[in-house]
């Protein structure tokens, strides 16, 4: 009896038990590449296709953002092989971008027709995209991967990239051309595989870079200058883990916090060609070192907290189980596949405030029949707050705005979305209750 009365209360608890790394589960991405704009961090990824089975099929760039480390809101696809690189014919790899005078500049990494890699650069004028080729052909094409870059304190640009040598041009104003020669760096870290990593903090300049061959491990160098020697002290940033044999790193500050992304095969179905991005946070040593980090399931603590009584997409998710995302007619992108068996969404540490909420109003979309779309509290099975009811609106990208009360939603909670039947979730919003006020006559 003592042994079911354990099994029942170990299953009424596992629900409760969600993971927040991988950060993205509507799809497979790797090669994360976070950058810090307007107080935002901007995820740029590239993404493994289902149907990938013994190499890597990749054939688009997607980009996520977040403001507090743990919700990542689904910007969808900024350029892919087909609308953007149409010199090239394959592989999709790992971007990264780069702000400078107002354009977005993002440099991918992409297989031409005779079979090699060459890095295209494409610009936007806006982070979200999209992304159009700048310059029609290669910026660069000597059969390498894996392109960083970054921009100085006396304006100068460095795109470095790697696999299996160490390269680096300097990119002028433009940022789509460069001067001088190609240069192949003699003092490259021994162990370094690819995926270079560059950036500079409190003068000192950083290389990350998976190591050590196959199954790969994530290291760094730092040097005195830009173009270094890389010979200085460094070390082990992660060993080789998680179900993957590639791992791609991304370092960054954010709000005082300093942030490492990865990818491993955590999700279901993961693997090498099957890779999902996540992130932990860490602390440099008092001498700049990096310690050595292990990969985990809950990943970075949350930096705030989320404001429930503003226009939230609903592709702002902290973790999510059988949902998908699509392109939103209204917008960028919104939530389908409801009907998954077990379908919901967590969204991690949404504040109510001392009040509570008031009211809740989705917007939503439905072709047929009717649905109901269940907040909660805590896990799929918490506190019930709301039920919306999802009738007919006349089709899938045919949106309505529904309103429906809420109780007991107060104090800071894990707030979690669940579905009863298919429909498209676009947004939500929380209103607070209306105070009464006294005036003298």
């Amino acid at each position: 009896m003592k042994c079911l009365l354990s099994l029942a209360l170990l299953l009424a608890s596992i629900d409760r038990i969600v993971a927040d790394n991988p950060i993205i589960q509507t799809i497979y991405t790797a090669d994360p590449a976070p950058y810090v704009y307007n107080d935002t961090i901007w995820l740029f990824a590239d993404h493994d296709e289902d149907a990938a089975s013994s190499f890597f099929l990749m054939k688009e760039w997607r980009l996520y953002s977040s403001t507090d480390v743990v919700n990542w809101q689904d910007w969808g696809t900024i350029a892919s092989l087909a609308s953007t690189f149409k010199w090239s014919t394959d592989r999709a790899w790992a971007p990264q971008t780069v702000e400078r005078n107002g354009v977005f500049y993002m440099y991918c990494p992409v297989q031409v027709s005779s079979g090699a890699m060459a890095i295209g650069v494409a610009t936007s004028k806006s982070i979200t995209g999209p992304y159009v080729d700048a310059l029609g052909k290669p910026l660069v094409q000597n059969n390498n991967i894996d392109p960083t870059v970054f921009i100085d304190d006396d304006g100068q640009a460095y795109l470095y990239w790697a696999n299996p040598g160490l390269y680096y041009v300097k990119l002028n104003n433009d940022m789509i051309s460069y001067s001088g020669s190609v240069v192949s760096v003699s003092s490259k870290p021994g162990s370094l595989t690819e995926a270079p990593w560059f950036y500079k903090r409190n003068g000192k300049y950083y290389l990350a870079y998976a190591s050590n061959g196959i199954p790969e491990s994530i290291s760094y160098s730092t040097s005195t200058g830009p173009t270094g020697p890389w010979t200085g002290k460094g070390g082990t940033i992660m060993g080789a883990s998680g179900s993957s044999f590639t791992n791609h790193e991304g370092i960054i500050d954010y709000k005082n916090h300093s942030l490492f992304f990865y990818h491993n095969g955590a999700l279901p179905g993961g693997g090498g060609y099957h890779r999902s991005i996540c992130v932990e946070d860490f602390t440099y040593g008092s001498d700049g070192s990096i310690p050595a980090l292990k990969m985990t399931t809950t990943g970075a603590a949350q930096i705030g907290s989320l404001n429930p009584y503003i226009q939230t997409s609903a592709t702002t998710i902290a973790f999510s189980s059988g949902v998908k995302t699509e392109k939103y007619s209204e917008g960028f992108m919104d939530v389908t596949n409801t009907n998954a068996n077990g379908a919901y969404i967590k969204v991690k540490g949404v504040d109510f405030g001392s009040a509570g909420a008031a009211s809740l109003s989705v917007r939503v979309a439905n072709s047929s029949g009717s649905g109901k779309l269940t907040a909660s509290l805590g896990s799929k099975t918490g506190t019930v707050i709301a039920t919306c009811n999802v009738a007919s609106t006349g089709g899938t990208q045919k949106w309505e705005t529904v309103t429906c009360p809420v109780t007991d939603a107060k104090g800071k909670n894990d707030l979690y979305w669940t579905f009863s039947g298919s429909f498209g979730f676009a947004w939500w919003r929380f209103t607070a209750p209306t105070v009464a006020r006294d005036f003298e006559a």
